[in-house]
């Protein structure tokens, strides 16, 4: 079972929840994609986040990874780690090798397949052990919790909150919104492979005041998605609350975890009308499957 909190809610979200109100993050770095008009960017907002991509390789048909494969991938780490991309864990065999890395805020899919597969075929390459990877290859973000822990959590936050008013209460469940055809379990599916890239993000409100206004609200939740719609993402859930908002969705394969996340904080804060949130996000990463379930699947 998930750790969990006082109230229910699993204990790694709700740190997440506490790192992104406290700003306690990484220094931010100039490179996220804004539009010029952009309130929220690279150089003013800190982040908070727990990301990790795992990425699967299989050498093209009738060739098969050299016995060393595993120490050669280990040797290039290091440049691995000049992409932002931190390598945890892997697993070699003859017909595929599969690798978990923590990375920042700054690598999309794309990039970061690229680079695994770029660098590690190189490393081959030089090693006498000429491998060539397939086209087709399998990237997965995983987390601490599962997709249905994270959209049960984002679910339960109306019923949390200790309202004064239970007439409230009923009014801002209409502002927790998952859209039943969106299936977060479904490959992305491209030329270059296929792609589970699901990300958790959470917004909290400046000075931990509450937007109370409904219409405010309902304004907001709309900019939600038609956000997502115009950057190529899909929301899964969406939560909307007075002082926070989370949102789980499936991301635009080019887009960078910090590019999602300043791109809502700035359409949404438009929407308000004002610089509404707090110069701070949270972004993590999670999958169908936890940790040790890809363990044994890999193995």
């Amino acid at each position: 079972m998930p750790e969990t909190t006082d109230n229910g809610a699993p204990a790694t979200l709700g740190r997440r929840e506490q790192d992104a109100r406290s700003g306690a993050a990484t220094p931010p770095a100039a490179t996220a994609f804004a539009p010029p008009h952009a309130l929220y960017t690279g150089h003013n907002v800190h982040s908070a986040y727990a990301l990790r991509y795992d990425w699967t390789g299989w050498p093209t048909a009738g060739t098969c990874l050299p016995p060393n494969a595993s120490d050669l991938a280990h040797a290039t780490a290091p440049a691995w780690e000049a992409d932002g991309l931190h390598l945890l864990e892997l697993r070699a065999h003859l017909d595929r090798i599969q690798m978990l890395f923590s990375v920042t805020p700054q690598v999309s899919p794309i990039f970061f397949t690229q680079r695994v597969k770029g660098r590690l075929q190189h490393a081959l390459h030089q090693a006498g052990a000429p491998i060539t990877f397939s086209r087709k290859v399998a990237f997965r973000s995983l987390g601490e919790n599962t997709s249905e822990i994270v959209a049960q959590y984002i679910r339960g936050q109306v019923g949390k909150e200790d309202w004064a008013d239970p007439r409230y209460r009923e009014i801002l469940k209409q502002f927790t919104v998952r859209p039943a055809t969106v299936r977060l379990e479904e490959a992305s599916e491209t030329n270059s492979g296929r792609y589970w890239y699901n990300l958790h993000v959470v917004l909290v409100v400046a000075g931990r005041d509450r937007i109370t206004n409904p219409a405010i609200l309902t304004v907001m939740r709309d900019a939600v998605f038609a956000t997502a719609e115009t950057e190529g993402h899909r929301i899964a859930a969406c939560a909307l609350m007075p002082d926070h908002v989370h949102l789980s969705l499936r991301g635009n394969l080019e887009r960078t975890p910090q590019e999602i996340a300043l791109a809502f904080q700035n359409s949404l804060a438009h929407a308000a009308g004002c610089r509404v949130w707090q110069d701070s996000y949270y972004a993590g990463t999670f999958s169908e499957y936890d940790l040790d379930t890809v363990r044994r699947l890999a193995d």
